[in-house]
């Protein structure tokens, strides 16, 4: 099977840079993507409408190019009328190469079409994580807008290899991820 573009180019470019870069002496020890998780969210919704669960899966799939799991409610809230075990919201993890064919399409193709798109914050979870929120999930060239489906929001965490923020900061830069500014680092 033929590997995915950015793929390649991690192996081929990113990796060999960044181990310069870094002055890493190991090339085991560059940090690489180690998986991409989805989740949406789709709360009051799914409570009210038994299909909507349905419909974030089918567009989750799609997004992803992999089937999505159901996530249930954990605790029962009689104000939103919720109880436990129902599904609330839908995830799906990636990785390997459906991961680096995922990235490739959020870098290149779904972030330009977010509306006044100003750059992503330079914020990681201090671990070399990073999550993004999205909030209208029709960025995605995969999704068809129809005016009868509510459009919800969509969270990406991308979980890299590097112990701390300098190192996966310098690995995501490397991808190209469009960061307002540079942090001081």
């Amino acid at each position: 099977m033929k590997r995915s573009r950015l793929a390649e180019q991690y192996i081929n470019e990113i990796r060999p840079a960044l181990q310069k870069e870094l002055g890493l002496t190991n090339v085991m020890m560059v940090p690489r993507l180690s998986k991409i998780v989805l989740n949406v969210g789709v709360g009051g919704s799914a409570v009210a409408d038994s299909k909507a669960i349905q419909v974030a899966m089918d567009i989750i799939e799609k997004i992803a190019g992999q089937k999505p799991v159901k996530r249930l409610a954990r605790k029962s809230i009689a104000g939103f009328k919720l109880r436990e075990g129902m599904p609330i919201g839908v995830m799906v993890t990636l990785r390997g190469d459906m991961m680096y064919e995922f990235f490739d399409r959020f870098i290149s193709l779904a972030l330009p079409k977010v509306r006044d798109f100003q750059g992503l914050t330079t914020n990681l979870d201090g671990r070399g994580g990073y999550n993004v929120g999205i909030k209208d999930w029709t960025v995605f060239p995969e999704v068809e807008f129809d005016m009868g489906k509510k459009v919800h929001g969509l969270n990406i965490t991308v979980q890299t290899s590097a112990d701390n923020d300098a190192h996966g900061y310098a690995l995501l830069k490397a991808f190209k991820v469009p960061f307002k500014v540079s942090p001081k680092r």
